[in-house]
């Protein structure tokens, strides 16, 4: 296949590498053109501009975004609605609002897919889970280029219709925010506890074949293997917290109780305040690191 790909960060460079690796041909963009020298060095087509790039692929344009979610969005569809039509499809990698992705397939000429992206740039080496909202032949024609960028065809399916795909990954980041505020109540008792135990045994013991191993709890081990059982200077500071709130709004608006999302979210907005100090809060601070590289707030 043959890929655009418009937006060239941590996550939009994963997208060029894997979909290169699995032989398809890639033009690349994005505002900086170092990002865009990176990309050409991996083997992609560099392109000076949306018009380029859309001139550099051929007459059926399947274009990858991975641009930060909002005006961003907006603005890169208005500058490829001149060179879309109804043969095109258009693929939203970013997090944006599911309202908002319903939005756009409606005003977008080409089919319009939003893909939910999990897996961070830490799980590059093994591909991300997409969940993907859109028409059904659009999502059939992209299934080479998910393959690629995905685990493989388990780790990437369609949704539903448009918004179904932002809004299975929202559910999914709310769930996220619960389960790392259970690890770190968790591994605060054990730290503030009886015994004097070495955290970074306990997490590795947890996980392998007791019921509450993941990915999470690796990264917890990783956490104290590299900060210390106390997690040294990490900071109580959890940044973030967008997609929950998103969650939360959604299930006052249908009425569905979800008190573990609300009270992770809760506890995520308390880190912020000055006071602060939580050791639950502090590992939620070093597992956002863990999985999506994001910057560690330290005291």
């Amino acid at each position: 296949m043959e890929l655009g790909v418009i937006g060239l960060g941590r996550m939009g460079q994963i997208v060029v590498d894997r979909t290169l690796d699995a032989g398809h041909d890639v033009v690349a963009f994005d505002l900086d053109p170092e990002a865009v020298a990176d990309a050409a060095e991996a083997g992609a087509t560099p392109a000076e501009g949306v018009g380029d790039l859309c001139d550099r692929l051929s007459e059926e344009k399947r274009i990858w975004l991975m641009v930060p979610a909002g005006e961003a969005v907006d603005a890169t569809l208005d500058e490829l609605e001149p060179h879309l039509n109804e043969t095109d499809v258009v693929v939203d990698g970013g997090n944006s609002h599911f309202e908002a992705s319903t939005r756009r397939a409606e005003e977008t000429p080409a089919a319009y897919l939003d893909c939910g992206t999990s897996g961070g740039p830490a799980g590059a080496h093994l591909g991300f889970s997409l969940m993907v909202g859109g028409a059904e032949w659009a999502y059939e024609e992209l299934v080479p280029v998910f393959d690629a960028v995905a685990t493989g065809p388990q780790g990437h399916d369609r949704m539903g219709p448009a918004g179904s795909g932002h809004y299975v990954k929202m559910v999914h980041n709310g769930v996220e925010y619960a389960l790392m505020q259970a690890y770190g109540e968790g591994f605060e008792l054990l730290a503030e506890g009886r015994y004097d135990l070495d955290l970074e045994a306990v997490s590795r013991t947890w996980n392998n074949g007791a019921v509450i191993r993941s990915w999470l709890l690796e990264l917890c081990e990783e956490a104290f293997r590299e900060e210390g059982n106390d997690l040294g200077d990490v900071a109580d500071h959890v940044a973030g917290g967008s997609t929950g709130t998103w969650t939360v709004q959604e299930a006052l608006e249908q009425e569905v109780p979800v008190p573990l999302i609300y009270q992770a979210l809760a506890e995520r907005f308390g880190s912020r305040a000055p006071k602060g100090g939580r050791f639950a809060r502090r590992l939620a601070n070093r597992l956002r690191y863990g999985f999506g590289r994001h910057e560690i707030t330290r005291e």
